[in-house]
């Protein structure tokens, strides 16, 4: 299935429960579809949520929500029945918000350009922690629930740990002399993989973040924008060439190409609550949803490419058989100070 957006999309995300999916457009819209297999999906919203572009939108409260970030330094709460504003914060970041990404029912994160993440409890209605994590913008978050620790990539080259029980930036990695794009968390918690311009695939093992355990240099030799985890052997990877790739991780190979979203960069992928879906958006335009049944079919025991691997280091877990990125903005200094509350309760509704 495919939705001309019309616009740049800068980000995606699925409803908790029910076959919706948002974007977030360069001219600071939202808009909401409802998809079913076999029909056309329908736009549901049209909302025009920010002065700037809309960078980051994700589902909050059950999926009742939609929560976006953008240049203009504001997260908004849409309703989804309605479209209605429920809350603005103003002033949420000094610099331009690039990422946000839900952290348990109750807690958010946002990502801006200057390297700052913020966590956002909306029980408490107020800003819990904030982390100076970085240097340059944030690409990327996830999140370990187990032991309540935040990571995040960076366009300065490093992977950061926030600790959320402690308030602090636990551990930093080594410069990379790359850009990191997207990180996710695998095989049970041990590893941590960082994408990069590039085109490097980055292992950390779990504890030992000030350099890479390997490296999985043939994946492409471009940019690899997007990491999306399929399960904990196995991650779909966006590229700057438009493929979408199904990617083993130790052993590192590529498993099968599984679809050409376009010749443009591929900016976000998500899954649907169920994985019967794929989302991708890149530079074209285009929403693009992937039946998982038809592309995955034959990748179970097709390697199309041995990757080579380098800098890898002793442990156990290594051998485990189971444009430079766009700034998507100019960044905007604001001398004033954080509102987090003010005179306005920003989740009051939520």
């Amino acid at each position: 299935m495919e939705i001309n957006l019309g616009k740049l999309a800068f980000d995606l995300d699925f409803h908790p429960s029910e076959q919706l999916v948002t974007t977030g457009l360069i001219d600071g819209d939202l808009h909401l579809y409802r998809y079913s297999s076999g029909s056309v999906p329908e736009r549901v919203l049209e909302v025009h949520a920010h002065s700037e572009s809309c960078r980051a939108a994700r589902f909050v409260n059950g999926g009742s929500a939609i929560l976006t970030g953008s240049p203009d330094h504001t997260i908004l709460a849409t309703d989804v029945e309605t479209g209605s504003a429920i809350a603005r914060l103003e002033n949420a970041h000094e610099d331009a918000i690039n990422r946000l990404i839900n952290l348990t029912a109750s807690t958010i994160a946002s990502g801006d350009d200057a390297g700052c993440i913020k966590v956002w409890d909306t029980r408490q209605r107020s800003c819990c922690n904030s982390f100076q994590a970085h240097e340059d913008y944030i690409s990327d978050m996830t999140f370990s629930a187990d032991s309540m620790k935040l990571l995040g990539t960076s366009g300065d080259g490093t992977l950061s740990v926030c600790n959320l029980r402690r308030n602090k930036v636990q551990d930093k990695s080594e410069f990379s002399e790359d850009e990191l794009l997207s990180v996710v968390i695998m095989k049970n918690g041990q590893k941590v993989i960082c994408s990069s311009q590039t085109g490097n695939i980055l292992l950390y093992s779990w504890g030992c973040f000030k350099d890479c355990s390997d490296r999985f240099i043939d994946l492409s030799p471009n940019s690899v924008d997007a990491l999306l985890k399929l399960d904990e052997d196995r991650l779909i990877a966006g590229s700057e060439t438009g493929l979408i790739s199904l990617v083993g991780i130790l052993p590192n190979r590529i498993i099968q190409p599984i679809a050409e979203h376009s010749e443009y960069p591929v900016e976000r992928l998500a899954f649907s609550h169920d994985k019967k879906f794929l989302g991708s958006i890149a530079h074209d335009q285009m929403l693009k949803l992937w039946d998982m049944d038809d592309i995955l079919q034959g990748s179970g025991n097709t390697s199309r490419t041995q990757a080579t691997v380098v800098d890898s280091d002793s442990d156990e877990m290594d051998t485990d058989i189971n444009t430079p990125k766009s700034r998507k903005g100019t960044k905007r200094k604001n001398a004033s100070k954080d509102h987090v509350m003010g005179s306005h309760n920003f989740f009051a509704d939520l």
